[in-house]
Protein backbone atom coordinates (compact mmCIF):
# COMPACT_ATOMS: atom_id res chain seq x y z
CA UNK A 1 0.00 0.00 0.00
CA UNK A 2 2.20 3.11 -1.23
CA UNK A 3 0.39 6.00 -0.64
CA UNK A 4 2.90 7.98 1.23
CA UNK A 5 3.07 11.38 -0.60
CA UNK A 6 6.19 13.18 -1.93
CA UNK A 7 6.94 16.65 -0.57
CA UNK A 8 5.60 17.79 -3.81
CA UNK A 9 2.52 16.07 -3.91
CA UNK A 10 1.92 17.63 -0.42
CA UNK A 11 2.85 21.10 -1.74
CA UNK A 12 -0.25 20.18 -4.30
CA UNK A 13 -2.54 18.60 -1.99
CA UNK A 14 -2.62 21.59 0.06
CA UNK A 15 -3.00 23.79 -2.59
CA UNK A 16 -6.11 22.07 -3.04
CA UNK A 17 -6.85 22.02 0.52
CA UNK A 18 -6.93 25.79 0.83
CA UNK A 19 -8.47 26.14 -2.41
CA UNK A 20 -11.87 24.30 -0.67
CA UNK A 21 -11.61 26.10 2.29
CA UNK A 22 -12.25 29.23 -0.03
CA UNK A 23 -15.44 27.51 -1.01
CA UNK A 24 -16.73 26.95 2.33
CA UNK A 25 -16.15 30.57 3.05
CA UNK A 26 -18.20 31.27 0.59
CA UNK A 27 -21.01 29.09 0.94
CA UNK A 28 -21.07 30.72 4.51
CA UNK A 29 -22.74 33.84 3.14
CA UNK A 30 -24.63 31.83 0.56
CA UNK A 31 -26.42 29.02 2.20
CA UNK A 32 -29.56 30.38 3.72
CA UNK A 33 -33.38 29.52 4.48
CA UNK A 34 -35.31 29.38 0.85
CA UNK A 35 -32.12 28.28 -1.26
CA UNK A 36 -32.88 25.08 -3.23
CA UNK A 37 -30.32 22.54 -2.96
CA UNK A 38 -29.82 22.90 -6.51
CA UNK A 39 -28.97 26.66 -6.24
CA UNK A 40 -26.20 25.51 -3.99
CA UNK A 41 -25.27 23.44 -6.38
CA UNK A 42 -24.77 26.01 -9.24
CA UNK A 43 -23.24 28.70 -7.16
CA UNK A 44 -20.12 26.41 -6.23
CA UNK A 45 -19.74 24.81 -9.36
CA UNK A 46 -19.34 28.31 -10.92
CA UNK A 47 -17.07 28.96 -7.63
CA UNK A 48 -14.58 26.49 -8.57
CA UNK A 49 -14.51 26.29 -12.35
CA UNK A 50 -14.65 30.25 -12.89
CA UNK A 51 -13.06 31.72 -9.93
CA UNK A 52 -10.52 28.96 -8.67
CA UNK A 53 -9.77 27.52 -11.82
CA UNK A 54 -10.18 23.90 -10.20
CA UNK A 55 -12.47 21.32 -10.71
CA UNK A 56 -15.33 19.99 -8.70
CA UNK A 57 -14.05 16.42 -8.59
CA UNK A 58 -17.23 14.70 -7.32
CA UNK A 59 -19.33 15.48 -10.75
CA UNK A 60 -19.15 12.67 -12.86
CA UNK A 61 -17.85 10.53 -10.53
CA UNK A 62 -19.31 6.95 -10.58
CA UNK A 63 -21.57 8.34 -12.92
CA UNK A 64 -22.98 11.19 -10.45
CA UNK A 65 -24.41 14.50 -12.27
CA UNK A 66 -23.86 17.15 -9.37
CA UNK A 67 -20.94 19.04 -8.10
CA UNK A 68 -21.96 18.50 -4.29
CA UNK A 69 -23.91 16.10 -1.92
CA UNK A 70 -26.68 18.08 0.03
CA UNK A 71 -27.93 16.12 3.17
CA UNK A 72 -30.88 17.24 5.28
CA UNK A 73 -32.36 16.19 8.36
CA UNK A 74 -32.49 12.42 8.29
CA UNK A 75 -30.38 12.04 5.48
CA UNK A 76 -27.01 10.95 6.67
CA UNK A 77 -24.70 11.56 3.06
CA UNK A 78 -24.83 11.86 -0.58
CA UNK A 79 -27.93 13.27 -0.76
CA UNK A 80 -28.87 14.85 -4.50
CA UNK A 81 -29.28 18.75 -5.01
CA UNK A 82 -32.73 19.51 -6.51
CA UNK A 83 -34.59 22.58 -7.19
CA UNK A 84 -37.62 20.75 -5.39
CA UNK A 85 -35.41 21.05 -1.97
CA UNK A 86 -35.35 23.99 -0.66
CA UNK A 87 -34.10 24.79 2.72
CA UNK A 88 -36.45 25.68 5.74
CA UNK A 89 -36.33 27.47 9.07
CA UNK A 90 -35.00 24.68 11.76
CA UNK A 91 -33.32 22.47 8.98
CA UNK A 92 -29.75 21.42 9.87
CA UNK A 93 -28.01 20.23 6.42
CA UNK A 94 -24.56 19.15 5.79
CA UNK A 95 -22.93 20.53 2.71
CA UNK A 96 -20.25 18.08 1.26
CA UNK A 97 -17.50 19.32 -1.49
CA UNK A 98 -15.11 18.09 -3.64
CA UNK A 99 -12.32 19.69 -5.40
CA UNK A 100 -9.30 19.12 -7.97
CA UNK A 101 -6.26 21.26 -8.81
CA UNK A 102 -3.46 20.54 -10.61
CA UNK A 103 -4.15 16.69 -10.30
CA UNK A 104 -4.95 16.44 -6.79
CA UNK A 105 -8.16 15.91 -4.52
CA UNK A 106 -9.29 17.54 -1.64
CA UNK A 107 -12.37 16.48 0.29
CA UNK A 108 -14.47 18.57 2.95
CA UNK A 109 -17.95 18.58 4.51
CA UNK A 110 -19.69 21.63 6.75
CA UNK A 111 -22.76 21.48 8.95
CA UNK A 112 -25.32 24.53 8.10
CA UNK A 113 -28.28 25.13 10.59
CA UNK A 114 -30.99 27.21 9.30
CA UNK A 115 -32.85 29.78 11.04
CA UNK A 116 -33.97 28.47 14.24
CA UNK A 117 -33.36 24.87 15.00
CA UNK A 118 -34.31 22.87 18.03
CA UNK A 119 -31.76 22.69 20.80
CA UNK A 120 -31.31 18.49 20.87
CA UNK A 121 -30.73 19.16 16.75
CA UNK A 122 -27.74 21.97 17.54
CA UNK A 123 -26.63 19.59 20.07
CA UNK A 124 -26.27 16.94 17.26
CA UNK A 125 -24.53 19.21 15.22
CA UNK A 126 -21.96 20.01 17.62
CA UNK A 127 -21.19 16.99 19.00
CA UNK A 128 -20.53 15.66 15.58
CA UNK A 129 -17.65 18.32 15.25
CA UNK A 130 -16.58 17.81 18.19
CA UNK A 131 -16.15 13.95 17.87
CA UNK A 132 -14.63 14.87 14.24
CA UNK A 133 -11.60 16.71 15.76
CA UNK A 134 -11.22 13.94 19.09
CA UNK A 135 -10.51 11.57 15.71
CA UNK A 136 -8.36 14.52 14.15
CA UNK A 137 -6.32 14.55 17.47
CA UNK A 138 -5.04 11.14 17.44
CA UNK A 139 -3.54 11.32 14.19
CA UNK A 140 0.68 10.79 14.53
CA UNK A 141 2.89 8.92 12.91
CA UNK A 142 2.77 5.34 14.56
CA UNK A 143 -0.71 5.89 15.86
CA UNK A 144 -3.54 3.55 14.49
CA UNK A 145 -6.91 3.65 12.15
CA UNK A 146 -8.69 2.44 15.01
CA UNK A 147 -7.35 5.23 17.66
CA UNK A 148 -8.83 7.60 15.41
CA UNK A 149 -12.29 5.14 15.15
CA UNK A 150 -12.12 4.55 19.18
CA UNK A 151 -12.06 8.41 19.89
CA UNK A 152 -15.18 9.45 17.80
CA UNK A 153 -16.67 6.55 18.58
CA UNK A 154 -16.03 7.21 22.82
CA UNK A 155 -17.20 10.40 22.06
CA UNK A 156 -20.74 9.83 20.58
CA UNK A 157 -22.00 7.42 22.85
CA UNK A 158 -21.47 9.49 25.77
CA UNK A 159 -24.02 11.57 24.19
CA UNK A 160 -26.31 8.59 23.33
CA UNK A 161 -25.65 9.17 19.59
CA UNK A 162 -24.35 6.10 17.56
CA UNK A 163 -22.07 6.29 14.59
CA UNK A 164 -22.78 5.04 10.93
CA UNK A 165 -20.77 1.86 10.32
CA UNK A 166 -22.10 1.62 6.44
CA UNK A 167 -19.70 4.41 4.95
CA UNK A 168 -16.09 5.78 6.24
CA UNK A 169 -13.32 7.95 5.42
CA UNK A 170 -10.44 7.07 2.97
CA UNK A 171 -7.24 7.64 1.55
CA UNK A 172 -7.36 10.62 -1.10
CA UNK A 173 -4.89 12.27 -3.52
CA UNK A 174 -4.75 11.56 -7.00
CA UNK A 175 -7.67 9.50 -6.78
CA UNK A 176 -10.91 10.44 -4.80
CA UNK A 177 -11.12 7.42 -3.11
CA UNK A 178 -7.56 5.67 -1.79
CA UNK A 179 -6.33 3.05 0.96
CA UNK A 180 -6.48 3.26 3.90
CA UNK A 181 -10.40 3.35 4.80
CA UNK A 182 -10.71 5.50 7.85
CA UNK A 183 -13.27 3.92 10.16
CA UNK A 184 -15.45 6.16 13.04
CA UNK A 185 -15.70 2.90 14.91
CA UNK A 186 -13.13 0.45 16.47
CA UNK A 187 -10.76 -0.34 19.08
CA UNK A 188 -7.30 1.28 19.87
CA UNK A 189 -3.91 0.01 18.67
CA UNK A 190 -6.06 -1.53 15.62
CA UNK A 191 -5.99 -1.19 12.29
CA UNK A 192 -3.94 0.44 9.76
CA UNK A 193 -0.56 2.39 11.26
CA UNK A 194 -0.31 5.37 10.26
CA UNK A 195 2.87 6.84 8.83
CA UNK A 196 4.06 10.40 8.17
CA UNK A 197 3.02 11.58 4.27
CA UNK A 198 -0.33 9.49 4.52
CA UNK A 199 -3.52 12.02 3.19
CA UNK A 200 -7.17 10.34 3.93
CA UNK A 201 -10.08 12.17 5.38
CA UNK A 202 -12.13 11.78 8.87
CA UNK A 203 -15.59 12.94 8.33
CA UNK A 204 -17.81 11.17 11.42
CA UNK A 205 -21.84 10.53 10.07
CA UNK A 206 -23.73 10.35 13.08
CA UNK A 207 -26.89 9.26 14.55
CA UNK A 208 -29.51 10.70 17.29
CA UNK A 209 -30.85 6.94 16.92
CA UNK A 210 -29.72 3.93 15.69
CA UNK A 211 -26.89 3.52 13.46
CA UNK A 212 -28.36 1.50 11.05
CA UNK A 213 -29.18 3.14 7.51
CA UNK A 214 -31.13 2.42 4.12
CA UNK A 215 -30.64 3.96 0.77
CA UNK A 216 -33.30 4.86 -1.34
CA UNK A 217 -34.29 4.41 -4.67
CA UNK A 218 -32.44 7.03 -6.27
CA UNK A 219 -29.48 4.80 -5.77
CA UNK A 220 -27.69 7.58 -3.72
CA UNK A 221 -29.57 9.16 -0.93
CA UNK A 222 -28.67 7.35 2.24
CA UNK A 223 -31.21 8.22 5.05
CA UNK A 224 -31.35 7.01 8.96
CA UNK A 225 -33.36 3.84 9.11
CA UNK A 226 -35.81 5.32 12.28
CA UNK A 227 -36.14 8.93 10.29
CA UNK A 228 -33.91 9.97 13.34
CA UNK A 229 -31.67 13.18 12.65
CA UNK A 230 -27.94 12.77 11.00
CA UNK A 231 -24.48 14.86 11.17
CA UNK A 232 -21.58 14.97 9.68
CA UNK A 233 -18.22 17.13 9.48
CA UNK A 234 -15.30 16.42 7.39
CA UNK A 235 -11.86 17.42 6.64
CA UNK A 236 -8.91 15.95 4.82
CA UNK A 237 -6.13 15.41 6.75
CA UNK A 238 -1.86 15.51 6.55
CA UNK A 239 0.01 12.39 9.00
CA UNK A 240 3.32 14.84 9.52
CA UNK A 241 6.56 13.89 11.12
CA UNK A 242 5.01 14.91 14.54
CA UNK A 243 1.13 14.78 14.60
CA UNK A 244 -0.79 16.10 11.87
CA UNK A 245 -1.87 19.15 9.75
CA UNK A 246 -5.41 19.73 8.79
CA UNK A 247 -5.30 20.73 4.78
CA UNK A 248 -8.96 21.70 4.57
CA UNK A 249 -9.16 24.19 7.48
CA UNK A 250 -11.40 26.92 7.40
CA UNK A 251 -11.27 30.88 8.30
CA UNK A 252 -12.43 30.94 12.01
CA UNK A 253 -11.79 27.12 12.78
CA UNK A 254 -9.27 26.31 15.53
CA UNK A 255 -8.57 22.91 17.46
Amino acid sequence: MNNIKTREEISLMRKSGRLLAEVFNELDRFVEVGKSTLEINDFVEDFIVNKLKARPASKGQYGYQYVLNSSINEVVCHGVPSEAKKLKNGDIVNIDVTLEKNGFISDSSKMYCLGKVTPLAKRLVDVTYEAMWKGIQTVKPNSTTGDIGNAIQNHVEKYGYSVVRDYCGHGIGREMHEEPQILHFGKPDSGITLKEGMTFTIEPMVNQGSYKTKTKKDGWTVVTRDKKLSAQWEHTILVTSDGFEVLTLRDKEHF
